[in-house]
C-alpha cells in the first residue's frame, strides 16, 4: 500500500471568497480559512503531480503551492469555474518540453475545444498551450503506475459530473444527486471531500443537511466540506455547526491517503 497527498487547492463556490463588491462578514474576514479560491485538488502520488479541475485561480493555486511540475489535468465538468484557468498549463508545457495529458469526458471535451478554439486550431501560433487529450468515461484509469481513479457519476442539476475515487478518498464537487449504483463505488472510503453550499437548498449544489446525510450514508471515517460559499459564513462558524469527524475544507489542507 502506498501513501498519496491530496492537497485543496481551491475549497470556495464559483464566485470564491471574499466575492466581489461584497461586504459581508465572511467576505471582511481577516482569517485566511475564509479566502477561498475556485474548487480545484492537487494529487500527489508515486513521484508524480495530478489537478482536478483548473478553474480562474489556477495560475494563483500553482503559485501560493510552488508546484514545480505537473504530469496531467482531469476535469470534473465543463463549467467555466473548473475550466478557465487551463491557458496555463503552457508554463508547465515550457517547462517540462511536452504536451500536458488531460483526461476528460466528451462533454468536456467539446467545450474545450469550443473555449479554448486557438490550442486545437491547425493553425497553431508560437505560445499556445499543448494539450493530449484522452477520453474518458465511467471505466477506471490509471494515472500512475499504481493509483487508478474511478469515476462517480453525479448530477449538477441536469448536468452529469465526475467526482473521483482514488485509493481510500473520495472527491466530489457540484453534486446535487447521486445514483445508488454510484454511492456503491465511494462505499468503504475512509476520507470523504464533498461539496456543501451553504445551509439553505440550492437547486445544483448539496446544502449541509443534504451534504451530512450523504456523509451518514458512505460513514468515512473523515470527511470534509468544499465548494464553500460565502453564505455559509466563516469557517471557524461552519467547524462550530459539524459533527466530529466533518470539517470544512480550506485552501492549502493537505490531505493523506492510500492506495
Amino acid at each position: 500500500m502506498a501513501e498519496g497527498v491530496l492537497t485543496i487547492l481551491g475549497s470556495g463556490t464559483s464566485q470564491g471568497v471574499p466575492v466581489i463588491a461584497c461586504n459581508c462578514a465572511t467576505c471582511k474576514s481577516e482569517d485566511p480559512k475564509d479566502n477561498r479560491t475556485r474548487s480545484s485538488v492537487l494529487i500527489h502520488a508515486d513521484g508524480r503531480q495530478f489537478v482536478i479541475d483548473t478553474g480562474p485561480d489556477f495560475r494563483h493555486q500553482m503559485l501560493r503551492e510552488n508546484v514545480q511540475f505537473l504530469n496531467g489535468v482531469i476535469f470534473t465538468h465543463q463549467h467555466k469555474d473548473h475550466i478557465a484557468g487551463l491557458d496555463d498549463v503552457r508554463a508547465f508545457n515550457h517547462k517540462q518540453n511536452e504536451a500536458m495529458p488531460v483526461y476528460a469526458t466528451a462533454a468536456v471535451n467539446e467545450a474545450l475545444h469550443r473555449e479554448y478554439h486557438y490550442i486545437f486550431s491547425e493553425e497553431s501560433y508560437p505560445g499556445v498551450p499543448k494539450l493530449s487529450v484522452e477520453l474518458i468515461d465511467l471505466a477506471p484509469f490509471s494515472i500512475t503506475n499504481s493509483l487508478r481513479l474511478t469515476p462517480i457519476l453525479v448530477n449538477h442539476y441536469k448536468m452529469p459530473v465526475l467526482g473521483f475515487r482514488m485509493g481510500d478518498l473520495t472527491y466530489i464537487t457540484d453534486a446535487k444527486t447521486i445514483a445508488e449504483s454510484e454511492k456503491e463505488k465511494i462505499i468503504g472510503s475512509k476520507t470523504l471531500i464533498i461539496n456543501a453550499l451553504h445551509i439553505y437548498p440550492h437547486i445544483s449544489h448539496f446544502n449541509l443537511e443534504e451534504a451530512l446525510a450523504f456523509i451518514d450514508v458512505v460513514k468515512p471515517e473523515k470527511a470534509f466540506l468544499t465548494h464553500i460559499s460565502h453564505l455559509f459564513g466563516k469557517h471557524e462558524d461552519i467547524f462550530r455547526l459539524l459533527p466530529s469527524h466533518v470539517e470544512p475544507a480550506f485552501d492549502g489542507l493537505k490531505i493523506p491517503f492510500y492506495y
